[in-house]
């Protein structure tokens, strides 16, 4: 049998061990999925179905955005915390969930089906940046535009690897939301767009007027959204954070380890909150104060075109082709992020169904490989299709939103059935999981009857 390979961090010894850092320069150092997580979620929730919901609604459902955003925190940390105990991948432990099973157990195979809808929200994102690349090069048709973009996406792929994908991320990301944020406070000087009154009913209870749907797919979108909820593990175990734990022993030295490292994936997890939350309302306030007022809503290839008045409202016309540079920015972060991520656990899934033996590090990296270069080609052919982003990007937020509760229960039955009962997580954690998979239940549920009903 082939030898574990010495870097595969998805396998734990009991010599791998690392103490967790304690200062704060240290710390800081150490996080970097979270920023990953971020990256994956800006472009398609916040630029496009953010900015849509605001134009639709203008204030009023700032209420949904601030829940969306902190309503799957706790899911996120909780996940985090059960991949450093166990070293388990999210799918992995989704496998223990009891229920029916083909080879694996049911909610995989919903998962399955909801990455394979989510594929729209990423050839959503590809139109959008061809449109960007389109307008740089005017000479360059919209397709060939296109099908570079994939290429060039295949690529960067396939020789990437975490700290490659973790440094993009974070330049993109920060990129953009730092332009973005001062968008937001430009508009807040400018009370044609902006008042505090507005901004406090939207604090109020409203349903949205365009509809239940479009709250599901905002719920579903903005913020983290289901499939990234289980990325996250993924990318908390490339960085490390259960290889330095250790395989789990039962020793106190074993137990402040592991919590040390929970401690720093906690504050990974605080920091990426702090900014797609502050991105989430700039991208808001920007659709709500500017496109609402003006009676545009992004739609068909014209999406960017009708973003772009968020930056010429506020900063001048001089902007445009800052915000078409930041757009692609943000837009090819999600992209990349999004199918490294998709790539990571698709090639988890083969293993598990069988058809290679995962413990090969090696035969896992070219299945990473090869699922990297399919995984760009199918949004982009669904993309030439309908040639619709902002729909596209609907359709996946509303299998996210969905899959969200799901999400949420397994995260529960972890929690009490084979969670480490060193690293238990505090009564109010504990307590804030209920209440967010409640929330989850509860919203979704009565959005489903709601439909039915009609």
């Amino acid at each position: 049998m082939q030898k574990r390979h010495s870097l595969d961090p998805y396998h734990l010894t009991t010599n791998s061990f690392e103490s967790a850092p304690r200062k704060w320069f240290g710390i800081l150092r150490r996080i970097g999925p979270g920023l990953i997580l971020t990256s994956s979620v800006v472009g398609s929730g916040e630029l496009v179905a953010t900015t849509v919901l605001g134009a639709e609604n203008g204030y009023a459902l700032l209420w949904l955005i601030l829940l969306s955003c902190t309503i799957k925190i706790v899911v996120q940390n909780e996940l985090g915390r059960y991949a450093i105990g166990t070293g388990e991948t999210t799918l992995e432990a989704f496998d223990r969930f009891p229920g029916p099973r083909f080879r694996v157990s049911w909610i995989i195979w919903l998962w399955l089906l909801v990455i394979i809808v989510g594929l729209f929200s990423i050839g959503g994102m590809l139109g959008g940046i061809s449109e960007i690349i389109s307008t740089f090069l005017p000479g360059l048709s919209f397709k060939t535009s296109l099908w570079m973009l994939t290429i060039i996406t295949m690529v960067l792929l396939v020789i990437g690897h975490y700290s490659l994908i973790e440094r993009f991320a974070v330049s993109m990301v920060i990129i953009f939301t730092l332009l973005t944020v001062a968008c937001a406070f430009l508009l807040s000087q400018n009370p044609q767009y902006f008042s505090w009154e507005s901004v406090i009913d939207g604090l109020k209870f409203t349903p949205p007027q365009g509809g239940l749907i479009t709250a599901v797919t905002v719920f579903g979108a903005t913020g983290v959204g289901a499939i990234e909820l289980i990325a996250y593990p993924y990318w908390c175990i490339e960085k490390g954070y259960a290889k330095f734990a250790g395989k789990r022993e039962n020793t106190l030295d074993w137990t402040k380890r592991a919590e040390g490292w929970i401690k720093i994936m906690g504050v990974d997890v605080l920091v990426s909150w702090s900014i797609y939350t502050f991105a989430t309302i700039a991208f808001y306030f920007l659709g709500a104060g500017i496109l609402s007022n003006l009676g545009l809503l992004p739609q068909g290839l014209d999406m960017i075109g009708t973003l772009s008045n968020m930056f010429t409202e506020t900063l001048g016309n001089w902007s445009y082709y800052l915000f078409l540079t930041g757009s692609l920015a943000v837009l090819y972060s999600t992209v990349f992020s999004g199918i490294a991520g998709l790539s990571r656990m698709l090639a988890d899934f083969i293993g598990m169904i069988g058809l290679y033996d995962k413990s090969h590090y090696r035969t896992r990296l070219k299945v990473m490989r090869i699922s990297s270069i399919l995984l760009p080609i199918l949004p982009t052919l669904l993309f030439l299709y309908y040639q619709e982003p902002v729909f596209m990007v609907k359709v996946s937020g509303v299998s996210q939103a969905l899959l969200l509760p799901v999400v949420g229960l397994a995260t529960l039955y972890l929690r009490y059935f084979h969670l480490p009962k060193e690293i238990l997580p505090k009564t109010w954690i504990t307590a804030a999981l209920w209440t967010s998979t409640l929330t989850m239940l509860i919203l979704m549920g009565y959005a489903v009857f709601h439909e039915l009903s009609w």
